[in-house]
């Protein structure tokens, strides 16, 4: 006679934990299914809250560290609310060379964050990500998902500012 297990009730009401929870039956609530439902976790509220990490840990049957130690190993899941937008820089050995690092310490200066963080008023989350895949175009940035390449300091300023409006 086999046991199931009682899942873990949603963190709120929300009708889009159904979703996730969908999700994870889908799967057998097999610890494969881990990154699938921390997408769409993120797809559904826009980050990874603790709560969120314990409901899926606990559904899943994992350890809340592993399910945070991948939340945080993998670029794109974010802990934070992100902003209205998104810039990307590239940080990889082309765009390193070609300037990347310039790039990231123009943002700090006109904005006041670095990568992994986002503006007090929510306007905008700067990231970092190891490669695009855009090396012919270093360095290259993704501003609310559209590639940039060759970017000067200057003119990723004007295009944030652009967005800003």
């Amino acid at each position: 006679m086999s046991l199931q297990r009682a899942k873990p009730t949603p963190p709120n009401d929300d009708k889009r934990w159904k979703i996730i929870t969908a999700t994870m039956r889908r799967n057998g609530y097999a610890d494969h299914a881990l990154i699938e439902a921390l997408h769409g976790v993120q797809d559904a509220f826009g980050y990874l809250d603790e709560a969120s990490m314990r409901f899926v840990a606990e559904s899943l049957d994992l350890p809340l560290s592993k399910v945070f130690g991948v939340a945080t190993f993998y670029h794109l899941f974010m802990l934070k609310p992100k902003g209205r937008h998104a810039c990307v820089v590239c940080t990889g050995t082309a765009c390193y060379i070609k300037g990347a690092g310039g790039l990231i310490e123009d943002i700090e200066s006109r904005y006041g964050v670095n990568p992994g963080e986002t503006t007090p008023d929510n306007a905008l989350s700067v990231l970092s990500a190891r490669c695009v895949g855009a090396c012919g175009l270093a360095p290259a940035v993704v501003l609310d998902g559209t590639v940039l390449g060759k970017v000067t300091g200057p003119d990723l300023l004007a295009r944030l500012k652009e967005i800003e409006q």
